[in-house]
């Protein structure tokens, strides 16, 4: 059982990150290379999150086992005589019950596998983040159209990334080396490394994690609001039609420069390989209206013709990529908001059903589930939505502020060792005296869990313009896919010191010998950086507590607003008109659904009104083109004279069609008296 949970939970890692994956990225257009680094980073920030509990229950089994040799070994080792006196007898006895026996843990890794899993893990994650995510990301956002075109953008974009990170190693290296007092080995080299990167990235996540703490808790209470929530939904739709009618205004420029250059750049000209190219990635309604310029057989040579260099055309695909991906993420971005707020003004209508049927305005057009069908009736849909949920979400929201009050405490006072006053430190040392590995286990994961939560979430909500942007539904390009691996390889590690902090599980900050966890010794010794170990690391994350402050008033949020950046702000002007903009656009679409349902069910009650009409319409032709076959059966025994006849007749009516084609068309006579089978006919008469 030992490696078994190892393994499990592999396992289940990789079907997780792969899952989440799969949500926001899309697998049939996005390059194998950008899907496979943002897997994997993934996967290994999960895997830490996931191990580091097996890893803390096995350094508590360790830590027992030191124990009980040590007290062992200031035991009496002389063996008890029979004349020894009661007392002494009974002390011996007491002595020996102190020591507990130290139970396995069900999850009990070996000895030797957690520092070579830690390794590999730890060192794979620093190379994507600071040297294959970025080159992946420039090379996946480059317009070039070969792949040597596309590594060489890659590079230069990427010269100055590196080359700063090297001056600045380099002239600490320098440093140390020329200092006299400094005698540093690799092994402190590294450590120093790993500091500065750790370093980083907690200064990042103290900034995450105290917008976390409070916003997670806050938009289930929110949520619980259905009034709120209605009238924010009505916001953004106001802000998402917006940035859908600048995708298209853009989308719309980009496709008439692409015109331009198709119509200028001919069927024989080196650089048209290259048009090609740029038109795969146009929508298909484009590429439909400007085609192919294969009938135009002009010299390209022609001097009065000015050609767009291979320079304009990559950064005019780079340009159609982003144009196109930015167009069917806010469209679909915006049926999705269109069906959030249709269902909240339905939960509206249904909250007051005395039937406690949830009725819906338009019905669903995917497939109903089996588990729809027989578990999630109208009756279960209306008390969950109408009168459970909302309980439900006050309640999870309660909790989770409680658990963010105890990580603020817990990130003031983890410094303190006598007395404890971390509350998670407490709560993992009591598991502790009575070997309740499970607890422990238990209690590291979730704690994990929501720190995790509260930063992961952050990242996945943040949104840079239109320059990092995480959509779901398979909406996100590659470049915020690439990025938010860097920084979750970034922020992980920091993130899961910080927590062995809390718990006083790292001695560099709660000064007690203690066994080391197998991670802890791959991260090294912070005692080489005294003034990080005791200064930045305790002091640093005690800003939360006035981040999460600003979070609670929304300061972020009401300078945003103050700067010309649309936020939903209550107690604003700008915020009520987009509301009241957003629920006309909402009640826009709503109609043209209706018309559309409208059209349908007239549709419909035609087919079933007039349906057996036109079927036995149907069954009297079939009877009637049988009758025929039979007669052209026959027709061996009709005369040849008839059969000439009837050719001369085709061969006349071949005749007029060709006079037809040389005489202008007349129109119709519609004040005749009789309307004639043959307009030539008719003329003739006239």
């Amino acid at each position: 059982m030992s490696g078994a949970a190892l393994g499990i939970e592999i396992v289940v890692v990789f079907f997780l990150a792969l899952f989440l994956l799969h949500r926001y990225a899309d697998f049939r257009k996005q390059q194998r290379m950008v899907l496979f680094g943002t897997l994997l980073a993934w996967y290994l920030c999960f895997l830490i999150v996931f191990i580091l509990p097996l890893d803390i229950s096995t350094t508590i089994y360790k830590q027992c086992k030191i124990d009980h040799e040590e007290h062992a070994a200031v035991l009496p080792v002389t063996p008890l005589l029979s004349n020894q006196t009661a007392g002494n007898s009974t002390m011996a006895t007491t002595t020996k019950s102190a020591l507990k026996v130290c139970y396995k843990p069900w999850s009990y890794i070996p000895d030797g596998i957690m520092p070579v899993f830690w390794r590999v893990v730890y060192w794979t994650s620093q190379c994507l983040t600071w040297l294959l995510l970025p080159f992946m990301q420039s090379y996946a956002r480059s317009g070039g159209f070969s792949i040597t075109g596309k590594i060489k953008t890659a590079l230069i974009e990427n010269a100055i990334y590196y080359g700063t990170y090297l001056l600045i190693f380099g002239s600490l290296l320098i440093y140390v080396a020329v200092h006299p007092q400094w005698h540093l080995s690799w092994y402190e080299l590294q450590t120093i490394g790993i500091t500065a990167a750790n370093t980083w990235g907690l200064f990042l996540l103290v900034l995450l994690l105290g917008y976390g703490l409070v916003e997670i808790p806050r938009s289930y209470w929110n949520a619980s609001r259905r009034g709120h929530l209605l009238i924010k939904t009505y916001f953004k739709a106001a802000k998402l039609m917006t940035e859908k009618a600048d995708a298209e205004e853009n989308l719309e420029d980009v496709m008439e420069e692409v015109r331009k250059v198709q119509e200028s750049i001919k069927y024989n000209h080196p650089l048209r390989k290259y048009i090609d190219t740029v038109l795969r990635k146009c929508p298909v309604d484009y590429q439909e209206k400007m085609g192919r310029n294969m009938d135009d057989y002009e010299d390209f040579d022609d001097k009065q013709n000015t050609y767009p260099s291979e320079k304009s055309l990559v950064k005019l695909h780079k340009q159609v990529i982003y144009a196109v991906q930015r167009h069917n993420r806010t469209r679909v971005q915006w049926q999705i908001l269109l069906q959030q707020a249709m269902h909240l003004e339905d939960v509206a209508k249904n909250e007051t059903s005395s039937a406690h049927q949830f009725v819906h305005s338009f019905p669903s057009t995917e497939p109903t589930s089996w588990l729809s069908r027989y578990f999630y009736t109208p009756t279960v849909e209306w008390y969950w939505e109408c009168l459970l949920r909302h309980w439900f979400y006050r309640l999870l929201a309660v909790v989770l502020s409680l658990f963010s009050v105890a990580v603020v405490w817990s990130e003031c006072t983890f410094f303190s060792t006598r007395p404890v006053l971390s509350l998670f430190a407490v709560f993992i040392q009591l598991a502790e005296r009575d070997y309740n590995y499970l607890y422990i286990e238990m209690a590291c994961f979730i704690t994990i869990f929501f720190l995790c939560t509260c930063v992961y979430s952050t990242v996945f909500r943040i949104r840079v313009f239109n320059y990092y942007y995480l959509a779901s539904h398979h909406q996100t390009d590659a470049y915020s896919l690439q990025f938010s691996g860097m920084l979750f390889c970034r922020l992980t590690p920091p993130l899961c010191l910080n927590f062995l902090g809390l718990i006083h599980m790292d001695s560099a900050i709660s000064h007690q010998l203690k066994e080391q966890t197998a991670y802890t010794s791959i991260m090294g010794s912070m005692r080489v950086l005294s003034f990080i170990a005791n200064g930045f690391y305790i002091y640093y994350p005690m800003l939360i507590l006035l981040l999460c402050i600003a979070t609670y008033f929304s300061l972020g949020t009401r300078c945003l607003n103050l700067l010309g950046f649309q936020q939903f702000v209550g107690d604003n002007e700008m915020t009520s008109d987009l509301i009241d903009e957003g629920k006309e656009l909402i009640r826009r679409e709503k109609r043209k659904l209706q018309r559309i349902e409208d059209g349908e069910n007239r549709r419909r009650e035609w087919k079933e009104r007039y349906g057996n009409t036109r079927e036995d319409t149907a069954r009297n032709r079939i009877r009637n083109e049988a009758a025929e076959m039979t007669e052209t059966n026959y027709s061996d025994t009709i005369p040849n004279t008839n059969r000439q006849a009837k050719y001369s007749r085709t061969g006349r009516g071949t005749e007029r069609d060709s006079i037809e084609l040389l005489q202008d068309a007349e129109p119709l006579d519609f004040n005749a008296e009789t309307l004639s089978d043959d307009p030539l006919e008719a003329g003739s008469t006239r």
